[in-house]
């Protein structure tokens, strides 16, 4: 992910803020759980030879690169649902090639999400829902990410179209235009808006705009973009306090966490998400999570 990124991360303050005032407010207010509480981890897609040998069974053709993607995450951040809508025969082929456990989070298509009404005088929303609801049990929460110049002034579009959102598809929504966290009228605005509808908010942690890093939960699941800079020390140091803050958060009976793993050109991507894996069992025993394993060479799933 080429948003946010910065050369010299040297300056940067990697630290998690305290949580808003509505995070809070949110946390008390939040049923008891009846189940333990789910912390699904993935990354940004599975189409990536180099795996092949430490995270994919040596051999392993890109035919079945999905199959060998499920063996080691039990989610994944689903982009190419942004460019195209899938058909069914797509959606029945995700969710035959992946485990009972796995739970794809797509991503809402750019002709819905960067288009001027929002897709509400077309039927794209209609079809891309009727297709994305194929997937079942395997659909997770869908996030919609609008365009960095989305601000206020098309607040009355998203109202609406978070109106008409059909409320069997989990929904997370991500903004980047700069006004909406430096003002805190039009944040609370937005936040509200979110809470109202159900909605999650996506928190993105990355190192040019920790304006992003908001921490303002608005349902009983989050979505965290995390973004690393290489697998450089202060990566993990973040994820260390990334898993005491969804602890936390666990604590006050949050549901369920997605986090996805952004590393340059994704290829480390398994490498700080089975480092979480593992720290999370050890912080967060109660939580249920699934997360990478280093393969031995000879190693053969298939």
């Amino acid at each position: 992910m080429k948003f946010g990124k910065v050369e010299d991360i040297s300056n940067i303050d990697f630290s998690l803020p305290e949580n808003p005032l509505g995070t809070q407010l949110i946390l008390e207010h939040l049923p008891p759980r009846k189940n333990p509480p789910n912390i699904f981890i993935g990354a940004t897609g599975w189409g990536m030879k180099e795996w092949v040998g430490d995270w994919y069974p040596k051999g392993t053709n890109a035919k079945t690169f999905l199959k060998a993607y499920g063996q080691q995450f039990n989610t994944i951040e689903l982009n190419t649902t942004h460019y195209r809508i899938p058909n069914i025969q797509l959606t029945t082929k995700w969710k035959n090639e992946t485990p009972d456990d796995f739970v794809f989070c797509p991503k809402i298509p750019q002709t819905i999400s960067h288009s001027r009404d929002m897709g509400l005088t077309t039927e794209r929303i209609e079809i891309f829902s009727r297709e994305i609801k194929e997937l079942g049990q395997k659909l997770g929460c869908c996030f919609l990410q609008v365009p960095p110049y989305f601000n206020l002034d098309r607040i009355s579009i998203l109202d609406r179209f978070l109106s008409e959102w059909d409320i069997d598809i989990p929904l997370a929504l991500e903004v980047r235009h700069e006004d909406w966290f430096n003002y805190e009228d039009q944040f609370n605005q937005l936040f509200k808006l979110l809470e109202k509808n159900n909605i999650s908010s996506v928190i993105t942690d990355v190192a040019g705009r920790r304006d992003v890093l908001h921490l303002r939960l608005t349902s009983d699941t989050a979505m965290v973009r995390f973004v690393g800079n290489g697998l450089v020390p202060s990566d993990y140091s973040r994820i260390d306090e990334w898993i005491q803050r969804i602890k936390y958060w666990f604590s006050k009976n949050l549901k369920c966490v997605y986090f996805f793993t952004h590393e340059p050109d994704n290829i480390l991507s398994p490498e700080i998400a089975a480092y979480m894996t593992e720290k999370i069992k050890e912080e967060i025993p109660e939580a249920k999570v699934r997360g990478p394993k280093k393969l031995d060479q000879q190693m053969s799933l298939f």
